[in-house]
């Protein structure tokens, strides 16, 4: 699939929004979604379907549009002084220009070192470092209680799913789970280690689930409620 381009506004009947254009050979009709990580609404083209057709859907369905980003939470770019997450206890971005190394948690905030320039990155590097550090044993630990152990365990910043299981024993997770209650990562790396034993959502990989993590419903719940909150970081 090509990724979208760069958001546009466009005028609809219920105010102007963002508007990021994708095509997608695998796309059998035109659709829209909310990417809260840009805060923009994603038409998707099918290959053979021209502009007009995604702005006819745009301006039919502008009050969901509309309403879907305004109650987006407001984004939270990584730079000193704002208030981030790590395992859902809030920590403040300190800029340490003097200090050695990189990034690091100290007390109640995220110490960042050197040039202001580096801040977001160093802060973006900080937190995939310290989810890997976080998931990568959670997942050998449950593990132990699936049929499969994985063959890789990667960290990304996915826009639709907190993790995945390749049929192949790859396990893949959004690395701004770190930002979530430790229970919901909980939730989250055990969904994904089941999946190593059963490569479907039946009664049976439910009971797996629940086997390895007493967090189901709340997590799932907590994630429904909050999770596009985490989209909006950095």
């Amino acid at each position: 699939m090509d990724q979208a381009g760069p958001a546009e506004m466009i005028a609809t009947p219920h105010g102007s929004a963002p508007v990021r254009w994708r095509r997608s050979a695998r796309a059998r009709r035109v659709s829209l979604r909310i990417d809260p990580r840009v805060g923009a609404v994603v038409v998707t083209l099918p290959l053979r379907v021209g502009r007009r057709q995604g702005l006819d859907l745009l301006q039919t369905h502008s009050a969901w549009v509309m309403d879907r980003l305004a109650a987006l939470p407001p984004a939270t770019p990584f730079v000193a002084g704002a208030v981030v997450p790590v395992g859902g206890r809030p920590l403040r971005i300190v800029h340490a220009p003097q200090a050695r190394g990189a990034a690091w948690l100290d007390g109640e905030t995220i110490q960042v070192a050197g040039d202001a320039a580096h801040l977001s990155r160093r802060v973006g590097d900080f937190l995939r470092a310290e989810a890997k550090r976080r998931i990568a044993p959670l997942v050998m630990a449950k593990a132990v209680g699936a049929t499969r152990r994985p063959v890789r365990i990667g960290i990304k910043d996915t826009r639709s799913r907190w993790g995945s299981c390749a049929p192949d024993g790859t396990l893949a997770f959004s690395w701004r789970l770190v930002m979530a209650p430790p229970e919901v990562l909980d939730y989250v790396v055990a969904h994904e280690v089941a999946h190593l034993t059963y490569m479907n959502h039946g009664p049976r990989f439910w009971a797996l689930v629940n086997t390895l993590t007493p967090h189901t419903e709340p997590a799932k719940a907590w994630v429904a409620a909050h999770g596009a909150r985490l989209l909006r970081y950095g």
